[in-house]
Order: C-alpha cells, then structure tokens, then sequence
C-alpha cells in the first residue's frame, strides 16, 4: 500500500483561536470531537490542503479525512498524514473508494447546473465525464458519442484541463463552456476546431478541475456512474451499458 508520511508543524496561537470559533460552529453529535478535529484542520491547512470533513477511521488513532486533493488519513494529533488506499480485507471492501464514492455524488450534485449535456431519448442511467480537448481518448468517446445515445446512456461533461489552469487547453476549454451553443462548441472542438474566444467568458471550469482533483482524477477520460464509483479511461458504450444495467438491477 502506498503511503505518503509528512510531517507537519504546529500551528501558531491565532489558528488555533481561528478553530474554536469553527468548532463551535459546526460540531454535531455526528463528528469526531474537536480537540481531534482541530490539529488536523489546521495542519492541512498550513500544507495548502483544505478540510471538508473530518470522521472517524477504522483504525484506531487514526481519522478519515476528506479534501480538496482527495481522501487521507492523519493522526488523532495532526502530525501524520498518508495517503493511500484503506481495504477492509474481512470484508473485502475498498474503504477510500467507498469514501470518495459518496464526496463525487455531492460534487456531481453541486455541479449538474454546469455541465455540457448529450441527453438519451430513451434513458436508462447517466454517466458523468470529466473531459479535456486535446485527449485522444476524450476525443475517441466523444465519436462515439451516439453509440451511448442509442442505447439510452446520457453523457454530462464537467472540464478538466490536463495541463492545469494554464495555458490553452484552459482557455479553450472555458471558450467552449461560455459558447451560445456549449454542445457544437465542445463537439467541434474534440474534432480539432479551435474554439471561438469570447470576450469576458466566465465559466466554472476551474471549479470543474478542482472537484476533479478532489474525487482523485488525475486524467482523462474519467467516467462517474450514477452510485458514485469511477472508472478512470475511456471505455466503449457496450461496457458503460453492462455497469449501469448492473447498478439498475442492485437498486
């Protein structure tokens, strides 16, 4: 199992004045005391990590801890942090994967208004993908496009520029989400058009990358299903049918 170990200094007075102020705020019967919560709230936060929820782990000293960059695990106090994938080998269960799985059904939520979306006339489950332009597998899925229409799976595009918020694969990509007609931009653009630059363009597409980087993507194609799981690369609209038919059947 992969882990990264780091060590992490103590936060001054004020940050600390800063978290009780929050503690107060926020702490339910549900979450983890904040004597726990707070050392390792603020530690991320000196690392440039940012905390979104804090819960108890299935190993003893340690807490579960859900991010901006994805899910750690860090010590009661603060001071260590790894991250890395958690299995329950008794029930053969991947516990960071169920973990993500639940923070990328809140995320696609918040984010359902932004997408670019190719609706199956006679739908029988979506599928959420986050995309880039220049990605030949992006790019691949996006030709076959209809294959998923045909056999009723909608396809909702977030962004995910692979070279970051820099450079043009950004600023293609917010062109195309600030288009008057975003699913011909985005169409166009996967067959090698450049997009058409419009002036004052705000689109969400950091947010899109950032929510990406939070659910662990690190490239593209990647696929979310409607329970939450990922399928990181493209795969072809036969496969996609057979996951969502096995979903329909579990519910």
């Amino acid at each position: 199992m992969k882990k990264l170990v780091v060590g992490l200094a103590l936060a001054g007075v004020s940050a600390l004045a800063s978290y009780n102020l929050w503690a107060e705020s926020v702490a339910t019967k549900d979450q983890i005391a904040p004597v726990v919560a707070g050392p390792v709230e603020i530690k991320l936060a000196s690392v440039g990590i940012t905390v979104k929820r804090v819960s108890p782990s299935p190993v003893s000293g340690m807490q579960e801890v859900i991010t901006d960059r994805g899910v750690f695990y860090a010590s009661n106090d603060g001071r260590y942090l790894m991250q890395g994938t958690m299995i329950d080998l008794d029930q053969r269960k991947n516990l960071t994967e169920a973990a993500l799985s639940d923070v990328r059904l809140e995320g696609v939520k918040e984010y359902e208004n932004s997408m670019i979306v190719y609706k199956a006339d006679n739908e029988k489950g979506k599928i959420t993908v986050f995309t880039d332009i220049t990605c030949g597998y992006c790019r691949k899925l996006h030709r076959e496009l209809d294959d998923y229409l045909d056999k009723g799976i909608t396809v909702q595009y977030l962004a995910f520029p692979r070279g970051g918020l820099s450079g043009s694969g950004y600023t293609d990509l917010m062109n195309v989400w600030c288009a008057d007609n975003k699913q011909q931009a985005l169409t166009d653009a996967k067959a090698g058009s450049k997009p058409e630059t419009i002036e004052q363009c705000n689109a969400p597409v950091a947010e899109h990358y950032q929510l990406g980087q939070s659910f662990g993507i690190s490239g593209t194609p990647a696929i979310i299903l409607s329970d939450g799981s990922m399928i990181p690369g493209y795969q072809p609209a036969d496969t996609i049918s057979r996951a969502i038919e096995q979903l329909n059947h579990k519910s």
